[in-house]
């Protein structure tokens, strides 16, 4: 491993600069509108959204270093910002909250600048921002709450609690009336606001088949993923049984009393998830109809207060995110709004105690994607997608320390095209204040400090920008009954991730797929059998998933790629072919100045396997840390040759290796020329090179 720090700071030396690709300002001619299914700018041309999040504190950089982090963000070709956590509860400089105070009733003057002067370097170089309502606020003495040291980020009560409800259209006005004194607009009419979320992963109906919902829960603390207190489960009660009655003669009332085992005139208790199974379709029914229409509601009255106030950005309701279970009861309300959107992470870390020491850890699967392609992120998230509404992916990530982190970015980038999604956002460039970037070593979803993270982003960006891979040539659509809606809740896990019986998981590899209705169930599929390779109905994207030894190819005119498992043995995409010595990387290479590879003269190629801290170490199993480490980052460099075939006539090449900066590490190397063939050595300790064409005396 060598060490390969990223200065983003001195980012105006790099040789890879995508922002010409970014149409600047954000905004420049109006509001992006929905349309057709997909994002337009007001000329009617596609816009694709290729973003990151930023959480925390880093949402308030000093207005200092706003400008810089911008200008790095549009080298990047990033041309979306994701506010997620702008309410969050970490600490000074880290919320909109004031630090101190009993209330979170009003906003932090000096926080809001700090944004406001960010999102304004944003819009100048092309970057929209997207802006979260509620994700982390949690909420103190004098706000009214009931319990409000026991609700911890109070996931669901906002669906059945007027108060709460209350609080979250409040600040939502507070912040989307508010005048940026840098763009002199309000948000609610600001062009370069171009999504507002409602909430984050936040359903009552999941909370429902979670176990949330019992209210057993009756300390202080609580965290993200809790039970609700006995105040709200009993208020959760009564709006349910005050529900049934408007809805349900009396005699099927008694029935289900008796089953419950509650006497005549009592209320009819709620449901847990241990009698999902023994519960009759009527009767489950009713209650996850009672859920969805809660949900529903929520989202259309906050919906229609975001359009009385003049909101013009698109509105999304929350993500279909917990991919262990159906997200269908979800999405039929959520695709009312102006943009349905997912949340995928490959093997998620889970986060552990030992009993004995108390000291905190975490498991994680640490397995390649490539070799379980039926349970992809891209076959998990491609359930969601509604037709007639644009799709975008806000959270997505192979956490770290995954030792095939390298698959994750080209992959989706490549899938995403192929499905006709409209936004990837990664999760997340980083949790804190730029000032103190360079001396953290990253958690398990921070991306700028990863060396191959970063190539990767600035390399897809192009292939995304340009819509490299092309659109399937067949969708296959699947609808939904409202009653397989609700009984999907109750099909067990094998049926995850699409929770679609009958319809195969090879689908969204080979054609695009979206859901047309939740009105009418489809009769039947056409059977697909996971082929070895799975080649998309387009012929560019193929994956090999054979013997353990995945190998995803992308193969179009201006980006070739090769993920997975290549060591040994000479790979070929279109008119790339690599040997490298790596047992696992992956190599992507695009053109930046709009030509076909073959013709290209200025490519980017990158080429990234394992990434590390210095000093980590790894426990026994490969499933945890011993030791963190602590900054630089470092790299496994890929090393071996690799050979692109040119056309007629085409130019002599030369490649530069490239450090954390994008700058070149050294002197130019010639590639070494056979007919058609370039050839060209890997084995520079970096992560990216810049591949150009020779200059003529």
């Amino acid at each position: 491993m060598k060490p390969f720090p990223i200065d983003w700071r001195a980012s105006e030396r790099s040789g890879v600069d995508l922002s010409g690709l970014l149409e600047k300002p954000a905004g420049k001619d109006g509001h992006v509108q929905a349309r057709d299914g997909h994002l337009h700018l007001p000329s009617g041309r596609r816009l694709r959204l290729w973003g990151v999040n930023f959480t925390g504190a880093a949402c308030y950089p000093e207005k200092a270093d706003a400008s810089a982090v911008a200008s790095y963000l549009a080298r990047l070709g990033i041309n979306c910002v994701r506010f997620h956590f702008l309410d969050s509860r970490w600490g000074k400089d880290a919320s909109i909250f004031p630090s101190e105070g009993d209330t979170t009733r009003r906003l932090d003057a000096g926080q809001l600048d700090r944004l406001d002067c960010f999102i304004a370097e944003l819009k100048r170089r092309g970057i929209y921002a997207n802006l979260n309502l509620n994700v982390g606020r949690t909420y103190r003495e004098a706000d009214g709450v009931t319990d409000h040291e026991s609700i911890g980020l109070g996931k669901a009560l906002q669906y059945f609690d007027d108060r709460i409800a209350e609080l979250h259209r409040e600040y939502a006005e507070q912040l989307l009336t508010h005048r940026n004194p840098y763009t002199q607009t309000e948000y609610r009419h600001e062009p370069a606001v171009l999504l507002v979320e409602l909430v984050n992963e936040n359903s009552i109906v999941e909370s429902w088949f979670a176990g949330r919902l019992r209210g057993k829960h009756t300390g202080k603390a609580a965290g993200t993923w809790s039970d609700i207190p006995p105040h709200y489960a009993a208020l959760l009660t009564r709006r349910f049984n005050d529900w049934l009655a408007a809805r349900y003669p009396a005699a099927t009332l008694q029935r289900w009393r008796e089953a419950a085992g509650v006497a005549a005139g009592q209320p009819i208790p709620r449901l847990e998830p241990e009698q999902f199974a023994n519960a009759s379709p009527e009767r489950f029914a009713a209650e996850a109809r009672f859920y969805m229409e809660l949900e529903d509601a929520y989202f259309q009255r906050m919906y229609r207060r975001l359009k009385e106030l003049g909101v013009k950005a698109l509105a999304v309701a929350t993500s279909d995110h917990n991919h262990w279970k159906t997200g269908y009861p979800l999405v039929v309300s959520a695709s009312k709004l102006d943009v349905v959107d997912g949340h995928v992470y490959w093997q998620h870390p889970r986060d552990t105690v030992d009993p004995k020491t108390q000291k905190r850890g975490f498991w994680m699967g640490n397995s390649p994607m490539v070799n379980e392609p039926l349970h992809s992120t891209v076959v998990q998230l491609a359930r969601t997608p509604v037709a007639g509404k644009p799709y975008t992916v806000s959270e997505v990530n192979h956490p770290f320390p995954n030792e095939y982190a390298c698959e994750g970015i080209p992959i989706l980038a490549a899938y995403a095209l192929f499905q006709d999604w409209d936004g990837i956002f990664f999760y997340t460039f980083d949790h804190a204040d730029p000032a103190e970037w360079a001396a953290r070593r990253p958690g398990h979803f921070d991306i700028r400090p990863d060396p191959v993270k970063i190539s990767q982003i600035a390399a897809c960006a192009a292939m995304f920008h340009r819509g490299d891979v092309a659109a399937a040539k067949e969708t296959v659509e699947r609808s939904y009954s409202p009653e397989q809606v609700i009984e999907s809740l109750r099909l067990p896990t094998r049926e995850q991730p699409l929770y679609t019986p009958g319809f195969p998981p090879a689908i969204p590899l080979i054609h695009g797929t979206r859901v047309r209705s939740f009105e009418k169930q489809t009769a039947g599929y056409a059977p697909a059998e996971p082929a070895d390779p799975i080649v998309s109905d387009t012929g560019e994207l193929a994956w090999r998933h054979a013997s353990q030894q995945g190998l995803v190819t992308v193969a179009t005119e201006r980006t070739q790629a090769l993920i997975g498992f290549l060591g040994g043995k000479a790979r070929t995409a279109g008119d790339l072919t690599a040997e490298v010595a790596n047992r696992f990387c992956s190599i992507v290479l695009t053109s930046l100045d709009g030509q076909p590879l073959a013709a290209s003269h200025r490519m980017l190629l990158a080429a990234g396997a394992r990434v590390a801290t210095t000093d980590m170490r790894w426990s026994d199993d490969r499933h945890s840390l011993i030791d963190w480490g602590r900054p630089p980052m470092c790299i496994e460099p890929v090393a071996g040759r690799m050979v692109l075939r040119r056309r007629e006539g085409a130019g002599e090449l030369e490649m530069m290796a490239l450090d954390g900066v994008g700058a070149p590490q050294g002197a130019a190397e010639a590639a070494r020329r056979a007919g058609q063939a370039c050839e060209f050595r890997l084995d520079k300790p970096t992560v990216w090179y810049l591949i150009r064409a020779v200059e003529k005396p």
